[in-house]
């Protein structure tokens, strides 16, 4: 059994942490420091200006009047995919546009048969979104290897370099999540195409909309060889808190949390609000009301309702204490009437944790007790599991090199630092989840303000979009 990963951050430490910085003053920047260096070695001009320029173009170009929102294949979308494939040939590189919409930009190096490293994000954002979720990872990449193509460095890198624009990683269109991720890594099902949107209309006819007439055969062609491919490096905002109670612009990923998304349906006796006696009822939204309650203690204190028997098992206790997560995100009614005792309650249960077994465990524990919830209610209940995805652990070695390049990144850019990088673990899913599939991942974190995120208010400091720049910079120089 997989022992959980050591967490150099806890929940319980990260409170004592803001508790005892609240009578202190955190930076949220740094100053720069030359440490012996000339301004123009950092690059500025490319990494933060040019940066934070193409952030802001990329972040006014929606679907919607007054908030941005981008999803698969919209006009938008397309309009967004254009103007990076545009910046990745400013980059020095050969673009493409594959078959499901995502964006390729490549240089070969000296060696084109070797294999390649492969740098990503998503161009498509939540309703309501913010300008650095996805775009920062394109973005920082695309000025990276600018740099190395106004040097002159580029095509003297000894394996080719690839960055990809994912076309969809949010799942807002067709609520199924790493749509272009899914197809490079050959995980995307066939059926797929026949998944329909609110309107009815299949991913199948969206893509021959745009011109692109796919098949199954055409999906599968998609999938990259493993052997072809090096590794896959992502750099993201954090979308937490923990990075600036730290006080550091970057941080390197350890894992991500595998994730279950359950979708309840509980039903009883529609009734009149007036003339049904409450000893009478089977009111599902009382039913409901006691599940969610259920979730969110379950969900704080796992021990108080997990007993295992065997060797490990209190090392999953641990680390689900550590790391478990659950939200009830959607809750609808019918008839929905402020005068009616609903007949159907529907509510959505998100779960997330880095230990795959754990997480197994709390949803067997979880449905049992709901199910003893809606008998004693005299009502019914069905739990469809919706979503599964498994927590992936990042390769160690890829961590450490990226580690150690945002140290240097970050040393350039502040002088001496007497503390480690911070090592994070992800709770939130990204496209290296998917091609994880395919090859060896590695993530950089990038502060982001009061961890906000799929947010307006979401927001990442020039400089450490520089900094997450010029580690991407340091990162390739060193490895490639």
């Amino acid at each position: 059994m997989r022992m959980p990963l050591p967490k150099p951050f806890s929940y319980s430490i990260l409170l004592l942490l803001l508790f005892s910085f609240l009578s202190t003053t955190i930076s949220t920047s740094f100053d720069f420091q030359s440490s012996g260096n000339d301004l123009k070695d950092v690059y500025p001009e490319i990494l933060r200006d040019e940066a934070v320029a193409r952030l802001q173009q990329l972040g006014q170009i929606s679907d919607a009047e007054g908030y941005l929102e981008r999803t698969f294949l919209s006009s938008a979308s397309v309009k967004a995919g254009n103007l990076i494939r545009g910046w990745m040939e400013d980059a020095g590189l050969r673009t493409w546009v594959d078959s499901l919409g995502n964006i390729h930009g490549r240089v070969e190096g000296r060696n084109a048969s070797a294999e390649a490293l492969i740098i990503g994000s998503h161009l498509d954002t939540v309703v309501d979104a913010g300008i650095f979720d996805g775009s920062l990872g394109i973005i920082s990449a695309l000025a990276a290897l600018k740099v190395l193509h106004v040097n002159g460095k580029l095509r003297t890198r000894k394996r080719p370099v690839e960055v990809i624009a994912f076309s969809d990683e949010e799942g807002v269109r067709f609520q199924s999540t790493f749509l272009g991720s899914a197809a490079v890594a050959g995980i995307l099902p066939a059926s797929a195409l026949q998944i329909t949107d609110k309107r009815g209309i299949t991913l199948q006819d969206v893509l021959k909309e745009n011109s692109i007439d796919i098949t199954e055969e055409h999906l599968l062609q998609l999938k990259y060889d493993p052997e072809s491919v090096w590794g896959y490096v992502e750099v993201h905002i954090e979308q937490g808190p923990v990075l600036e109670w730290a006080g550091f612009p970057l941080g390197a990923v350890n894992g991500i949390a595998g994730q279950t998304r359950l979708q309840v349906k509980v039903r009883g006796s529609q009734g009149h609000a007036g003339t049904v006696p409450m000893s009478m009822r089977q009111d599902p939204m009382a039913a409901a009301a006691e599940m969610i309650v259920l979730l969110e203690s379950l969900c704080k204190h796992p021990k108080n309702f997990l007993s295992y028997d065997g060797n490990c098992k209190s090392s999953i206790l641990e680390s689900l204490s550590n790391s478990l997560v659950c939200t009830v995100g959607e809750i609808s009614t019918w008839p929905s009437a402020s005068n009616v005792i609903p007949g159907q309650v529907t509510f959505t249960v998100d779960l997330r944790t880095i230990d795959d077994t754990g997480r197994e465990a709390v949803i067997y524990e979880l449905s049992s007790r709901m199910y003893q919830i809606c008998d004693r209610r005299s009502v019914s209940c069905t739990i469809d599991r919706k979503h599964d995805a498994n927590a992936v652990i990042c390769d160690s070695e890829l961590s450490s090199q990226l580690k150690s390049a945002a140290f240097a990144a970050v040393k350039r850019m502040r002088g001496e630092i007497h503390t480690e990088l911070p090592v994070l673990m992800s709770g939130a899913g990204h496209d290296a989840m998917a091609i994880s599939h395919l090859t060896k991942v590695g993530m950089l974190f990038v502060r982001c303000r009061g961890g906000v995120s799929h947010s307006p208010a979401e927001h990442v400091l020039d400089e450490d979009v520089w900094a997450s720049g010029l580690a991407l910079l340091a990162f390739i120089e060193t490895q490639l």
